[in-house]
């Protein structure tokens, strides 16, 4: 073998003992193992570790160093994974230790990121140190070197609460994996949250945010903040609300009777503020104001009894007598009689024994025969004015019985007036005011039906009517200066209004239900009740009843899916709708019925009624009642309380209701002062006889509204009528005064008018309690001459001590004219039901947006309280409160209330008002609202006039808005 293969040999076998020697070393150290750790600092023990190497995170790319130190200890040597580092690898150094002697050897190395990544093990990686001495080995423990992370997204992010006050709120937080584990902090408003500084809070539980009881304080943003040696993660931002439900304050002390006399009204009221609700706590539910009838105590004044006898003549020749004030006793702040209680006259006609001498105390002669004279001759000047005043009644009727005519003029009707009181007898023509009179054929051929009113059951005239009184004014009266009206009544009114209201109306009212005054009028034109039907399935519609002012509204989603109604309304006719009513109620608008009875719907229906009423809280007490099952009336809702059954809205012309239960509904007022009024629709027509020379004029007196005036257009379509003048309004007041009706300014020379027509006269229980039933009365004129083409006059139509109107005639009198159909007809109302998308004045999709913007509580407010007051619908909230959708009930509402107007302007503005509102409260998230905002805005509703087309997928045909 040549000389490199001589060394190549040596080196092996060197290597070879070398390995020899180590195995061997090895192998006591496995057996210094199994002795104690703790052996004696002294020379010659085991290698003592003092400090072992720890447990290290490798963050980012930044190396970590692992140290070892052992004494006494000759070498040390790191081992990771099972496998020795390299010595080189090694960074060691060696000092003795002063207080034992020994020597201590300290080891250090450093563990990559891309060492740890290379591994790849059942475990994690892992190194440890082997110390060694003359006597064994030792080892340390195993420190583990791990690469640290956190992830971004959190397992569980907390979610946003609404809280009542003092409830418990728990904040769930779970945060995103790393190595090492991450740490929990929780941030309220970006502020750091201490269970250590509250001991409300507790932060402890597995990262969960627990608060034991809610305070307002508490409402705010809520985040998971989680952080390791690597980085720090946030959450989604938690918004907790803590809400205040509204409470009830105590009731107030009953007001004083709202009148001084009579019947009247006490009021209590409590508000919504014990506590009020805050952030979108619950309304308070009930009535905040109580109302209850009161009787106050009328004054009565004093009456005097009657006189007593004369006492025994006196011996001062007097004799006295007396009478008390007690018929009735003055109560009640009542008046004391007027005048003398005692009474004293002269017993002996001026001869009186006085002191036992005769006094003579008689007048002179002359006196006696001058006061003689003066009675005789006033006696005598009575007779002859009377005389006179019968032959010139006389004179006056036969000069006019050729034809009848009594000459009116403007002038002549503001003079005195003289009063009639008439009722027909059973054998005299029924048609005449005055049985005594010669019968008028052309009156008769004129009416089918008395002036002004009838009795269904012996169709006498004015026989239900005792207190009627027709007046008359003529010219005879006025040539001789008679200038002053007649009373209109025998018995003054009383001065306050419930007393004479309980007397003179509530008691009519009784007589009429009785049966003993029928208030129908003149006319019926059909005995059919006017109804419309329509089928309305998941997407609504609208029922309308032409011409009366009467509709219903279904809204979107009502009716579940894949269903559908057939639904009705039908607007009740008769004196039914008025008979079960109590007390001084009326009708103020139709009775309304819609159904099936057995309708279930999701959200209430919108029904809209006209009514006749200038509505006043002071002066009206307006209620909501429904029919029940034995046609009685039961209240359901006063319309100035608040109640969470229904809600009633009152416009100045129609009533807004928003029902659950289908059935028979009707609007009663009840008058609680003498300005209560309701509006009366004032019209005339007229028409020519045919084949003769006479002329009718008829006044109606209906109540204000849609339906009632179309009894008089159907009954005045069979007659041929022709409307004279646009119909007016007259306010007509609860005063308990009459309504009369004259006619004026007849031309005198063309014209001749019946005889004690001129002025006509409804009485006030007629009127007010015509639960809206025409009343109407005639006028019949008669041409002198064929020649005679023109009429024109005024119809004066007033209430004692209350308002006028004035209608002015002015007509063509031909026979051809009275076919022509009154202005009034509309054409185009035959719509009677509309369903989908083309029944609504809002699009389905920005109607779906505005719900899903303001049914969501928002912290600043924005929800669909703040919709309501800004569409002032802001009164009681508790009935939107109950709803599914209270922005969905809010805008059906809107839409019954505005189906008559064909713009989106005041819907456009109040939601550009909030927009507003809630930009400024909030700029920093202004972004996503502020989207929905002008989605709404520009999704039609601020354009107005007419909308050509509106292509969406829920409304495909035109329309205006």
């Amino acid at each position: 073998m040549g000389a490199l293969t001589k060394g190549r040999y040596l080196s092996i076998m060197g290597l070879l003992l070398l390995v020899y020697c180590t195995v061997s070393v090895i192998s006591k150290g496995v057996t210094g193992d199994a002795q104690p750790d703790a052996l004696p600092s002294v020379q010659g023990t085991l290698p003592h570790f003092i400090q072992e190497p720890e447990d290290a995170y490798i963050v980012k790319s930044n190396p970590i160093k692992l140290r070892c130190r052992a004494a006494p200890a000759l070498q040390i040597f790191f081992k990771c994974n099972g496998e020795w580092v390299h010595q080189n690898e090694h960074f060691s150094q060696e000092y003795k230790d002063l207080n034992t002697g020994l020597k201590v050897r300290e080891v250090m190395i450093n563990v990559s990121r891309q060492q740890v990544e290379d591994f790849h093990g059942p475990e994690d990686y892992w190194c440890l140190c082997v110390a060694w001495s003359h006597l064994g080995t030792s080892k340390s423990r195993k420190a583990t070197v791990r690469i640290a992370y956190l992830r971004k997204n959190f397992e569980q992010d907390p979610q946003g609460k609404e809280v009542p006050i003092n409830g418990m709120i728990v904040l769930h937080c779970r945060p995103p994996e790393g190595v090492p584990v991450a740490e929990v902090e929780w941030l309220k408003n970006e502020e750091l949250v201490s269970s250590l500084t509250d001991d409300n809070i507790d932060t402890r539980a597995d990262h969960n945010l627990i608060i034991n009881e809610a305070r307002l304080s508490d409402s705010g943003n809520y985040t998971c903040l989680a952080s390791n040696i690597v980085a720090k993660r946030r959450s989604a931002t938690a918004t907790v609300i803590v809400f205040v439900n509204g409470g009830w304050s105590l009731w107030t002390e009953w007001s004083p009777c709202n009148v001084a006399c009579g019947r009247g009204v006490q009021k209590r009221s409590r508000t919504c503020t014990n506590p009020a609700p805050l952030n979108g706590g619950a309304f308070c539910e009930g009535m905040s104001v109580q109302k209850i009838t009161c009787n106050a105590l009328c004054p009565i004044d004093g009456g005097w009894d009657e006189w007593s006898e004369w006492t025994v003549c006196s011996s001062q020749c007097e004799k006295q007598r007396s009478r008390g004030c007690n018929s009735p006793a003055p109560r009640h702040r009542g008046k004391m009689c007027e005048g003398n209680s005692e009474a004293t006259e002269n017993c002996t006609d001026g001869l009186c024994t006085q002191n036992r001498k005769l006094l003579h105390d008689v007048k002179p002669q002359s006196m006696d025969g001058s006061n003689d004279v003066a009675l005789y001759s006033g006696l005598g000047a009575g007779i002859i004015a009377v005389a006179i005043l019968v032959v010139a009644v006389m004179l006056y009727r036969k000069n006019h019985s050729e034809y009848g005519v009594d000459v009116i003029d403007s002038s002549a009707l503001t003079g005195g007036f003289q009063s009639f009181n008439f009722k027909t007898t059973r054998q005299g023509n029924p048609l005449l005011l005055n049985s005594a009179m010669q019968p008028d054929l052309t009156v008769g051929r004129t009416y089918s039906t008395p002036l002004c009113f009838q009795d269904s059951a012996d169709k006498e005239l004015f026989d239900p009517l005792p207190d009627i009184k027709v007046k008359v004014q003529s010219s005879f009266m006025v040539s001789l200066g008679v200038a002053e009206r007649a009373e209109f009544h025998a018995k003054a009114p009383a001065e306050t209004f419930p007393r004479d209201l309980s007397r003179d109306y509530c008691s009519s009212m009784d007589r009429r239900k009785k049966g003993l005054l029928t208030l129908n009028g003149p006319l019926s034109a059909s005995k059919e009740q006017p109804r419309t039907t329509g089928v309305f399935g998941h997407a609504g519609g609208r029922l309308v009843v032409p011409n009366t002012g009467v509709s219903l509204l279904v809204p979107h989603g009502a009716v579940a899916e894949n269903m559908s109604w057939e639904m009705y309304m039908v607007i009740n006719q008769g004196e039914a709708s008025v008979q079960t009513l109590e007390g001084c109620e009326i009708l103020l608008g139709p009775e309304v019925t819609y159904g099936p009875p057995g309708l279930d719907l999701f959200c209430p229906v919108a029904m809209t009624i006209a009514h006749c009423a200038e509505v006043d809280a002071e002066n009206w007490n307006i209620q909501l009642k429904r029919r029940t099952q034995d046609s009685k009336w039961e209240e359901v809702m006063s319309v100035e309380d608040e109640s969470t059954s229904c809600y009633c809205l009152m416009d100045s012309t129609s009533c807004h209701l928003l029902l659950d239960q289908p059935g028979s509904y009707a609007l009663v007022g009840e008058p609680l002062t003498q300005a209560a009024v309701k509006r009366l629709k004032l019209a005339v027509f007229g028409s020519m006889e045919a084949g003769s020379m006479s002329y009718s004029l008829r006044v109606y007196c209906v109540d204000d509204t849609p339906h009632a005036f179309q009894g008089v257009v159907a009954a005045e379509k069979i007659r041929g009528g022709q409307l004279l003048e646009e119909p007016k309004m007259l306010p007509f007041q609860a005063n308990t005064f009459s309504l009369q009706v004259s006619i004026q300014d007849v031309p005198q020379f063309l014209w001749n008018i019946k005889p004690f027509t001129t002025c006509q006269e409804f009485s006030f229980p007629q009127v007010w309690c015509s639960n809206q039933q025409p009343l109407h009365c005639a006028f019949s004129l008669e041409r002198y001459s064929p020649a005679t083409t023109q009429l024109s006059c005024k119809i004066s139509v007033r209430q004692v001590k209350g308002h006028e109107q004035i209608l002015q005639v002015y007509t063509a009198v031909t026979e051809t004219e009275k076919e022509s159909v009154p202005f009034f007809m509309q054409t185009d109302c035959t719509i009677t039901s509309q369903t989908g998308p083309k029944a609504f004045k809002i699009p389905l999709s920005i109607r779906q947006r505005i719900c899903a913007t303001f049914d969501t509580a928002n912290a600043k407010g924005k929800d669909w309280q703040l919709l309501a007051q800004k569409l002032h619908l802001d009164r009681n909230l508790g009935y939107f409160a109950k709803q599914r959708s209270p922005s969905a009930v809010i805008l059906s509402l809107w839409e019954a209330r505005h189906q008559d107007t064909a713009d989106l302007d005041s819907l456009a503005s109040a939601l550009e008002e909030i927009g507003k509102i809630h930009s400024k409260s909030s700029p920093k998230e202004q972004d996503e609202p502020e989207s929905d905002f002008s989605h709404i805005q520009e999704g039609s509703l601020c354009r107005t006039g007419k909308v050509t087309s509106h292509k969406t997928e829920d409304s495909a045909p035109e329309y205006t808005g």
